[in-house]
């Protein structure tokens, strides 16, 4: 399907669960998402690479340190959702995609649209949720 069928389409309900033009909505949306954390990586890397040394005031020098911090922080976290983006993809491939891990159910598609490598339904992932914090409070 060509990406420019895609540019005015939203999925919806009316329409077979997961169609081949769902499925290449939701393989674009991710893959753009990449693209776009990957572009924001090559910003990251040309930031690290300024010299803080150069910095004369040590309060500039802590804050210009606590922000390569920070963003190397925020990086790690985007590498990881990176993993989850290439995961959704497969799912796309292997025909999985929009299914709950749990139930098998299909996973709305307004909470795939809020957050496209979902991998259960609301009730799935609420239920898992207050599963897991029974498990912690014990």
């Amino acid at each position: 399907m060509r990406t420019t069928d895609l540019e005015n389409y939203k999925p919806s309900a009316d329409e077979e669960f997961m169609n081949e033009r769902q499925l290449a909505y939701f393989r674009k949306k991710l893959e753009d998402w990449k693209n776009d954390i990957i572009e924001g990586s090559k910003t990251t890397i040309g930031n690290l690479q300024e010299d803080t040394n150069t910095l004369a005031d040590i309060v500039d020098r802590a804050s210009a340190e606590s922000d390569k911090a920070l963003e190397l922080r925020t990086r790690d976290r985007q590498r990881k959702l990176i993993s989850k983006i290439d995961a959704a993809i497969r799912r796309i491939d292997n025909g999985t995609y929009g299914y709950c891990e749990m139930t098998g159910d299909p996973i709305s598609l307004g909470r795939l649209e809020a957050r496209p490598t979902a991998t259960l339904s609301l009730e799935a992932q609420e239920a898992h949720e207050r599963n897991e914090k029974t498990v912690r409070d014990d």
